[in-house]
């Protein structure tokens, strides 16, 4: 063998070890689960890349698990202190978000806003409006006022919300999400559809709340033209049900909401008849969600599912 083929050999050999190194090491990163803790104020509301994750346990802490990907901004809020974004290069490790006071009233008045919109829809809109007023370029207050209006049923005052936000704020993923939510519920496909495609088109591909919606659109187009006998287009719409929330749940990863998306998405692979995926993705939610009050019902469905499938 001539010194160039034994260079040769040898140079192929480096290659493939490298290559099996960085297989099992991938396997090995892939396999292990993320887990951030996040540190702030007590009773603080926390998200991440605008998804609510949950609210902080009287020790400031709440721990996130199963988040996907490795940069997100966290953005954490709580009465009495100003809003505080950070951004992350890590899913797992320990992360700490300080908090200062705030004097603000345009800040104050939008978090009495957050309060009362449990109890008092019409009190918030007023709190979200004295927030608007003394801060005219208050994005959140007018999203929080167009969702506590369109809860209320006050579609026309909603959409006037979110038109004066346009104005001050134009091309924002969130105002055109909630616009072609009002649109769906309002029964104007058309128009939620084209609301909710530019929401996805804003956000530059990630807007969880907009697919949910398309999601939940074409899997209500399904089921009406199931019923009118009209199978070719029941499958079509399945089939955009279906690819919507797969995407909406991988973009929610491990936040709270994501249980009902697994549900949904269980429920159309089952329309779909395609029982070995409704069986994973039952599954799946067992796994991440193996205490919650839904649990016996999925295992019940995975139970029927099999029985179905039985000879």
């Amino acid at each position: 063998m001539s010194k160039g083929q034994i260079q040769l050999v040898i140079r192929r050999f480096l290659i493939t070890a490298a290559l099996c190194v960085f297989i099992v090491a991938t396997s090995i990163s892939q396999a292990k689960p993320t887990v951030l803790t996040v540190t702030t104020e007590p009773s603080a509301t926390v998200f991440i890349d605008d998804i609510r994750f949950g609210r902080t346990d009287p020790s400031g802490k709440l721990v996130v698990k199963d988040l996907g990907g490795a940069r997100h901004t966290i953005r954490v809020r709580v009465d009495g202190f100003k809003e505080t974004s950070k951004t992350i290069t890590s899913a797992t490790g320990d992360i700490n978000v300080p908090l200062v006071k705030t004097t603000d009233p345009a800040e104050l008045a939008f978090q009495e806003a957050e309060k009362l919109l449990a109890r008092d829809r019409s009190a918030a809109a007023d709190a979200y409006r004295k927030a608007i007023k003394l801060k005219p370029n208050y994005t959140a207050a007018y999203i929080g006022l167009a969702r506590a209006l369109s809860d209320s049923g006050d579609s026309d005052g909603a959409l006037k919300a979110l038109r004066d936000l346009i104005r001050v704020a134009p091309a924002n993923a969130e105002t055109s999400a909630v616009e072609g939510r009002i649109y769906k519920e309002n029964g104007d496909d058309a128009k939620a559809i084209a609301a909710f495609k530019r929401s996805i088109a804003e956000g530059h591909g990630f807007q969880p709340e907009a697919y949910t919606g398309l999601g939940l659109l074409y899997k209500e187009k399904a089921e009406a033209a199931g019923a009118a006998g009209n199978f070719d287009d029941e499958a079509t719409n399945y089939a955009e049900a279906a690819k919507n929330l797969t995407t909406a749940l991988k973009q929610l990863s491990g936040a709270p909401d994501a249980s009902v998306l697994y549900q949904l998405l269980g429920l159309v692979y089952e329309k779909q008849k395609k029982f070995d995926e409704a069986i994973r993705i039952y599954g799946e939610f067992l796994r991440r969600f193996p205490d919650s009050d839904e649990a016996p019902t999925i295992k019940s469905f995975i139970e029927q599912i099999k029985k179905q499938q039985q000879p």
